[in-house]
């Protein structure tokens, strides 16, 4: 997988500081001390040693550290890892000069021949041309063991950084993937919703046109506003609230036409509400389930529903008598074709507020023996 770019500045800034250090250290020490001249070509003693690791670093951030994090092979890349760091160590055991032996260690001629001074003096010794004086440097000495711990060190860190953004930007992928399954499921919710409330809606005015023509006209008229009010509205994430308090206005108006005045509807809306949004059609469902099961023709009954907006947050209250059947029973028994049992749109309005608000919403249903009462609370 191709790097990103913060990384890669990241590998270029640390790099260039380690490859500056030595001017600086020279620097600092001709600063503070005059006998010390500034030859930044004394760099160059350094630079090669530096340029090695830089070497196993480019190897192992290219080809080796995408084995183990993004190809998940763990074996192969241990495996090369222990050879190089192998390699690594035989390579700086192999290139230290010869270890010059001790005074101690030497026999005592050796030892006044080294307190000599070659000054020309007749019957001096001369000096063998392999100098037996220099013993060779033993199998790892304590620089070899810091150079491996620096390389194992580069290593680990690049590992360490490689880990840092692919875990940042799997985090990125798996919010988009949410983001994308959060529009999927809220879109098949409203197809689902919006042909649910027309399937409700359109039962009503069907029972009015044998009651009362004339309000079925007045009805379809309503019932267009609605349809506006759905279609160029129910997609959106969030309306107005002052758009989601005129629909369900009209949807009240409409439902008053069917009943008489054995249902008592109370119906209390703010006047003025805020400038704020809110999910289309989730107020709605509460009340035409209200309606739906609320309903008696035998018996009185009522439905009240009432919004408050308090600030950022928005109370809404449904209450509603419990009849033995409910109407849509009722058309079904009837012959009327009501559609499906169920509640389809009450669980969805569940489902969105899952979505919507996760837990910053609080849904409260009291379903009592004689009546029947919904308490949602929302954000705004």
């Amino acid at each position: 997988m191709k790097q990103s770019r913060q990384e890669n500045i990241i590998y270029l800034i640390v790099w260039s500081l380690l490859f500056v250090a030595p001017l600086l250290s020279l620097y600092v020490r001709s600063v503070s001390d005059p006998s010390i001249t500034f030859e930044w070509t004394k760099a160059f003693v350094v630079w090669p040693k530096f340029a090695i690791y830089l070497v196993l670093f480019l190897v192992h951030n290219f080809l080796l550290a995408p084995l183990l994090i993004h190809r998940h092979r763990r074996a192969a890349y241990f495996s090369i890892v222990a050879v190089i760091i192998a390699a690594f160590s035989l390579y700086q055991c192999n290139s230290r000069p010869p270890v010059e032996k001790p005074m101690g260690d030497r026999p005592p001629m050796e030892r006044a021949e080294r307190l000599r001074v070659d000054d020309g003096t007749p019957g001096m010794m001369p000096r063998p041309p392999h100098d037996e004086r220099l013993m060779p440097p033993p199998f790892i000495g304590e620089r070899d063991i810091m150079a491996i711990v620096l390389i194992i060190l580069i290593l680990g860190a690049n590992l360490g950084i490689k880990y840092y953004f692919k875990t940042r930007d799997d985090r990125k992928r798996l919010a988009e993937l949410e983001r994308q399954n959060l529009e999927q499921q809220l879109e098949y919710l409203r197809y689902q919703i919006n042909p649910h409330f027309f399937m409700n809606t359109l039962n009503n005015i069907h029972a009015l046109v044998d009651i009362d023509p004339e309000k079925a006209k007045y009805t379809i008229l309503e019932l267009s506003k609605m349809m506006r009010f759905v279609l160029y509205e129910g997609n959106k994430q969030g309306v107005p609230l002052s758009r989601e308090m005129d629909f369900i206005r009209h949807y009240v108006t409409l439902m008053q036409l069917r009943y008489t005045d054995k249902v008592r509807i109370t119906l209390d809306l703010p006047s003025e509400v805020p400038d704020r949004q809110i999910p289309p059609l989730i107020l709605i469902t509460f009340i035409e389930n209200a309606f739906k099961h609320g309903v008696s023709y035998q018996h009185d009954s009522f439905i009240e529903a009432k919004v408050v907006v308090e600030g950022d947050k928005l109370r809404f209250l449904c209450r509603n008598s419990k009849s033995e059947k409910s109407n849509e029973e009722r058309l079904q028994v009837g012959g009327g074709s009501a559609g499906t049992k169920g509640g389809v749109g009450l669980d969805n309005v569940r489902k969105r507020l899952n979505l919507l608000y996760d837990n910053r919403y609080s849904l409260n249903i009291k379903d009592e023996a004689n009546t029947y009462c919904v308490q949602l609370n929302i954000p705004l």
